[in-house]
């Protein structure tokens, strides 16, 4: 009886030698996290069950990251209701301003997620914790209540699509580029309710800052999960960090698969998706000259150290277009400061970036970056659906940082060979 990665994970979870596809089964959870948009309506489901104490203290995570720094009174109630709670029940991983950031980068970051973990957050790209080779996918709060409570969520078995990538990986060609490509190729509902097995050569050679991206936007396809067989890149990445002990898990030659697909990376280019969906992409090629008004480079997405990095080398010496707002947000305050000591932040301030502390505001439309009606963004973000990032009649880009940082150059969506 042989099983994907995904499924031996969740079988183990729910105390059986096997699970199939469709099979509902109960499991026990490792992780339930939160933020400040969804945690409040948890915690008043939570509050009516009259538990005098969470699951595990250290296994829910709380992290207000997407209206804080607080933009107004609301959002600072939402924030006191987390504090609160984490207060009353000793939550050991509460993730105040200065010591926050954007939850998918932390937590990774923080040795709290982990591979063959089973991970639930009232959070759509909780799927990002698939890069590590955890089960990780989005719940709604009433699920995250009755987690925190129990330690215990059900789940149906996904089935799984294989993606097999390989090939040499093109100059300026990231993992934005290859999951943009992949939900061109798939639609945004390729995917639905299906783990999103991501493998190949290609993938073997990848950073871990790109297996982040590609697992989180796993979601962006209908996916229930996106995962990553942990490797020797993995455990470089977990090893220093991790703060409880884990288990690797890998699917089995032989295991079924819905579907199996296969690109070859060293044919591809910089892709971009266009207004209004995930799917709607081109290359960067077919991209060029689209006048734009903003740059947001940042988000559980790609605001990470790598992604940095890849900013600064564009813009170093460079001024952004004096038309162009663009603003730049890491991932956590520990890259932040790593991007500080290595001369990123200064470069980014030279060349005329608002340089933000970690937050999700821009990219959910929340504060720091609204567009106004019938502006255009250029984001390394991972929606952009009508009204994303601000006016419902403003429109939004997605594209990798490298294009984002040559499109802040000139003013309009460019390759970033061209600057």
């Amino acid at each position: 009886m042989k099983m994907t990665i995904s499924q031996k994970i969740l079988a183990a979870h729910a105390g059986k030698d096997f699970v199939e596809p469709g099979e509902l089964i109960n499991c026990k959870l490792d992780v339930v996290l939160g933020n400040d948009v969804t945690t409040p309506v948890a915690v008043s489901e939570f509050n009516k069950l009259e538990k005098d104490s969470v699951f595990d203290q250290e296994g829910v995570v709380l992290v207000p990251d997407h209206f804080a720094p607080n933009k107004d009174i609301n959002s600072a109630e939402q924030c006191k209701v987390m504090r609160e709670f984490a207060k009353k029940f000793e939550i050991k991983n509460y993730f105040e301003i200065g010591q926050m950031g954007i939850e998918h980068c932390l937590l990774p970051e923080q040795g709290l997620a982990l591979p063959g973990d089973l991970i639930i957050g009232a959070d759509s790209h909780t799927c990002t914790y698939g890069a590590l080779g955890a089960f990780a996918t989005g719940v709604g709060s009433t699920d995250m209540a009755a987690g925190m409570a129990t330690g215990e969520a059900w789940f149906k078995v996904p089935e799984s699509i294989k993606f097999v990538y390989y090939g040499k990986m093109p100059e300026w060609l990231s993992g934005k580029d290859l999951i943009l490509n992949t939900i061109g190729d798939i639609g945004v509902d390729g995917a639905r309710y299906m783990s999103m097995e991501f493998t190949g050569e290609t993938i073997k050679n990848l950073s871990m800052d790109n297996r982040f991206t590609m697992a989180n936007m796993a979601i962006e396809a209908g996916g229930k999960n996106g995962i990553i067989e942990p490797d020797e890149i993995t455990l470089a990445y977990v090893d220093e960090r991790a703060k409880r002990p884990y288990k690797l898990y890998k699917s089995d030659e032989g295991a079924n698969y819905a579907e199996i697909r296969e690109y070859d990376v060293s044919k591809l280019e910089p892709v971009v998706a266009f207004p209004h969906q995930p799917e709607n992409t081109k290359s960067v090629s077919e991209s060029s000259d689209v006048l734009i008004d903003q740059v947001v480079i940042g988000s559980c997405t790609n605001g990470r150290l790598e992604d940095l990095e890849v900013v600064a080398s564009i813009l170093k010496g460079k001024k952004v277009h004096p038309e162009l707002r663009v603003i730049v947000f890491p991932g956590t305050q520990q890259i932040y400061l790593e991007a500080m000591k290595k001369g990123y932040i200064e470069t980014f301030i030279e060349a005329g970036v608002a340089v933000s502390t970690p937050t999700c505001g821009p990219c959910l439309g929340g504060h720091m970056g609204i567009l106004a009606k019938g502006e255009r963004a250029l984001a390394t973000t991972n929606r952009n659906f009508v009204g994303r990032m601000g006016h419902p009649e403003s429109e939004v880009y997605l594209s990798s940082p490298a294009v984002a940082a040559a499109s802040a150059i000139k003013g309009k969506i460019t390759p970033p060979w061209a600057v």
